[in-house]
């Protein structure tokens, strides 16, 4: 059998709560059981790897001190990160006792938060000890209260050893329904890291100026390496030329999205196509970027988008029936 004895306190030298795991730890050796114990003030920055140790554990025991109000920040660390990062299947095959002295008010109310905290998880907690202690002397020169400190470590090691079944609580019925933590793929090193980082404002500042550096440089590469509408409709129109002997006429193609329209000349075999603010134009037609898009595909013509609606003109029709013979695309 194996016990971890997990102490939350500050490790002073007149701590109640040392004397007692100390008493405890005797009598388990006597019973021949492994005992392991964590100090947590002296491991605050791997707190979070603890629940690891769970693993090899048959009863626990959580003690800590009293000092002015709770059980104490090392503990509820350590609490976290059972829930957090825990072994809920190994969880719910350990024993667990509560040890809380007190040099203030409070120590009942401390056991009876480590004994829910430890049905929320899903383990099985036994009956705990707990005590008002004004100065360690009163334990130390009373035998009385060092036997019912063995007699409490004589009752885990029973508990433990025969493992004493106990009613379901509404605790850990709540916990099936709605205390469920998100999966993570991080392992508690790197969760802790994340939270380091996440919480230093320049690193958080640095890294957000980092990702519009990188935002803006792929934005500016899709541009180079996208040619835009006004490039591929003027480069489309100077491939797909057809001169018809002795035609004349000009256009003027407006887009709602364009500042500038896009005006065609048409001088027997010479074309010229460009964006310019023309005033005059044969021939003045409304679209968009896409029927333009369509029409430079082959997928519509100019004449098949006036009259389905999607294009206005004004001017010469003789002329717009013309660009399909002037510019024809397959």
């Amino acid at each position: 059998m194996k016990i971890n004895i997990y102490y939350g306190g500050r490790g002073l030298i007149d701590d109640p709560t040392l004397y007692v795991i100390e008493k405890m730890e005797e009598v388990f050796k006597e019973l021949h059981v492994t005992v392991e114990k964590f100090m947590l003030y002296d491991m605050k920055n791997s707190i979070t790897m603890l629940p690891q140790t769970l693993k090899d554990a048959d009863g626990i025991i959580l003690a800590t001190t009293v000092e002015w109000y709770g059980i104490g920040g090392y503990m509820m660390q350590f609490l976290d990160a059972c829930w957090l990062y825990g072994d809920k299947e190994k969880i719910a095959k350990i024993y667990m006792c509560p040890v809380v002295m007190s040099t203030t008010y409070g120590e009942r109310d401390g056991e009876l938060n480590m004994y829910s905290a430890w049905e929320i998880l899903g383990g099985c907690p036994c009956s705990g000890l707990c005590g008002y202690i004004e100065d360690i002397s009163i334990l130390e020169d009373s035998e009385a209260y060092n036997t019912l400190i063995e007699k409490k470590a004589e009752d885990i090691y029973r508990t433990i050893n025969k493992k004493v079944l106990a009613l379901p609580a509404s605790n850990q019925v709540v916990n099936r329904f709605v205390s469920i933590t998100k999966n993570t793929d991080l392992t508690p090193k790197e969760a802790e890291q994340l939270s380091q980082y996440a919480s230093d404002d320049s690193y958080v500042q640095k890294t957000k100026e980092d990702i519009r550096e990188l935002t803006s440089l792929f934005r500016n590469k899709l541009e180079e390496d996208e040619p835009d509408d006004q490039t591929v409709f003027l480069k489309a129109l100077r491939e797909h030329f057809r001169p018809i002997a002795g035609f004349r006429g000009s256009y003027k193609i407006i887009f709602e999205t364009q500042k500038l329209p896009l005006c065609i000349e048409v001088k027997q075999n010479d074309m010229v196509c460009s964006y310019d603010q023309r005033e005059r134009a044969d021939v003045e037609i409304q679209m968009t970027e896409e029927t333009m898009n369509d029409i430079i595909h082959g997928r519509m013509s100019f004449q098949r988008g006036f009259m389905s609606g999607v294009m206005k003109m004004k001017g010469d029709f003789k002329l717009l029936r013309q660009l399909d013979q002037l510019f024809v695309f397959n």
